[in-house]
């Protein structure tokens, strides 16, 4: 809009001009070589301007002639350039499909055209990662270091090849370069968070958490809680010979993370060393209300070595009520009140847990509490036989990992707090068996041959006390049409009767003592009883 009103302005101007020229008439005389030219001051203003005209375009014309090579050459240039980015354009889309022979073609033609170019160089090393020339690949990465603007990911190429060919100490050396260059590379402080923590240098990797929270890397959540990781995997590693600085490190931990599970035991386990009960409590019900666990509950009920049981029942009792009846609440209450005989309280913890399918533990509990209160019956190897085929009880999992215990990261692929407490998927349950009365009373005398499934490996001789005269060992039973077969997967076992004629003798399961067995022995026997399952 303004350059129409300047245009319009500029035309009005000559307009006016041109009028007042024409009201004021005049001559103008020019002589020079013996001739006179007389004209009106108006035609002397028209032949100026046409001279002027004449001489730019006289001019343009002389410059355009003298440029023209140089012009010819920078549209040459613009054209190669051009063709050159359609490579390069035309080979990132063949190395993201995965066209080996366009890909590597187009990296050809990209670096004829476009020379060193980073976006070549990149595109060959891509062109050779893809075709599996590892040696290509890290030629091009290394071309970009001599470059300053392609060094960092010349960096990051070469720790990709470095950790694929598993050269580690290469790969570090490379990611702590790049931290160096370039700070907030996001990979690069990773990498070097990860080689710390695997090599157990806990203050290390701290320092590299506290880095990357002052950049901007991690959110403030995620910083604590990597921080109370690192500070509990400090106090593991410190507990044996330095207890009071995994005191320390495991009480800084819980500051920060107060529901972290493996700092809230280990501070409670070390307070209560130390005999400062009562804080040892305190950090232990502050993280059981977030989650019950069972390492908790072990820490809580043992907190004064040479209580009684009904000592440590009243504090089960408490873990309840702190976890509102949750079933690891429920579960500490059961195993403390069998510890202290009371059987029937016992019984009422267990109770709503036996509602729809018990769990492992669920089951083996209450396998104990019939061998404590009734002996060695049927009903204590019928639960533990329900133990073989229940659902597993929630564990340590990362990144599709069991572990028994919590470790700082994951054995797989490194990640720092990977591990979570869950339940394992229950894909691998078999149905469970049906037993009938007539079963269970059997079970009281002897234990016949049960099929086995194909995935099931020999286990070993059941440990018992020793007797009088050792029952003989039994024969395998002779294959005919009724023999059961054995088949891989999931199997009802059955007791069948037996055929008259000769019979193998049973096997005859040892009896207890008149004495109720200790905790120990009672996991002694159960552990026994359930290889034979």
């Amino acid at each position: 809009m303004w350059r129409a009103l300047v245009f319009i302005g500029l035309l009005c101007v000559a307009a006016f001009g041109t009028v007042w020229l024409a009201d004021r008439p005049g001559t103008v005389l020019i002589t020079f070589g013996g001739y006179e030219i007389q004209m009106s001051v108006a035609v002397a203003a028209i032949a100026l301007a046409g001279l002027a005209l004449a001489l730019a375009l006289l001019w343009s014309l002389v410059t355009g002639l003298i440029q023209l090579p140089t012009r010819l050459t920078f549209a040459s240039r613009a054209r190669r350039r051009s063709r050159g980015y359609q490579a390069v354009s035309r080979g990132m889309v063949a190395v993201g499909a995965g066209d080996t022979i366009a890909a590597r073609r187009y990296a050809n033609e990209a670096e004829r055209l476009l020379g060193k170019e980073p976006l070549t160089l990149l595109l060959k090393a891509q062109a050779a990662q893809v075709s599996g020339n590892r040696e290509v690949a890290e030629a091009a990465f290394l071309q970009m270091m001599d470059e300053d603007e392609t060094r960092v990911l010349g960096l990051r190429g070469l720790f990709v090849e470095a950790r694929r060919r598993g050269d580690a100490a290469s790969a570090q050396q490379y990611a702590s370069e790049a931290v160096r260059l370039a700070p907030a590379a996001a990979w690069a402080s990773d990498a070097v968070l990860e080689a710390r923590c695997a090599e157990g240098d806990w203050r290390g990797a701290l320092e590299t958490v506290e880095r990357r929270t002052s950049l901007g890397l991690l959110d403030k959540k995620t910083a604590r809680r990597h921080r109370a990781v690192l500070l509990t995997a400090d106090a593991l590693e410190r507990v044996e010979r330095d207890p009071d600085g995994a005191l320390r490190s495991a009480q800084d931990a819980v500051k920060l993370a107060p529901d972290l599970v493996p700092a809230a035991a280990m501070a409670g386990r070390l307070l209560s060393r130390k005999g400062d009960l009562r804080k040892a409590a305190k950090v232990v019900e502050a993280a059981w209300r977030s989650l019950p666990h069972p390492d908790l509950a072990d820490v809580y009920l043992n907190l004064r070595p040479g209580d009684s049981g009904l000592d440590r029942l009243k504090r089960a009792e408490t873990l309840s009520r702190l976890s509102n009846g949750a079933p690891e609440g429920r579960l500490a209450v059961a195993r403390s009140a069998l510890e202290a005989r009371e059987f029937d309280r016992a019984r009422d913890a267990l109770e709503p847990l036996l509602q729809d399918r018990p769990s492992m533990r669920v089951c083996l509990l209450m396998s104990d509490l019939e061998q404590a209160e009734h002996g060695s019956t049927g009903k204590g190897r019928e639960w533990l036989a329900r133990a073989t085929r229940a659902p597993r009880d929630p564990a340590w999992i990362a990144d599709g990992v069991v572990s028994d215990h919590w470790a700082p990261v994951s054995p797989v692929t490194g990640r720092l707090d990977a591990f979570v407490w869950q339940a394992p998927p229950d894909v691998l349950i078999a149905p469970e068996l049906t037993l009938h009365d007539d079963v269970t009373a059997d079970l009281d005398d002897e234990v016949r041959v049960l099929p086995v499934t194909a995935a099931q490996e020999p286990a070993p001789a059941p440990v018992s006390e020793p007797s009088p005269a050792p029952a003989p060992a039994t024969e395998p039973l002779p294959a005919g049409p009724k023999a059961d077969a054995v088949v891989a997967g999931p199997v009802k076992a059955e007791v069948k009767e037996e055929a008259p004629g000769p019979q193998p003798e049973p096997v005859v399961f040892p009896t207890t003592p008149p004495d109720v067995p200790k905790p120990k022995e009672q996991a002694s026997a159960r552990r026994s009883v359930f290889s034979v399952w």
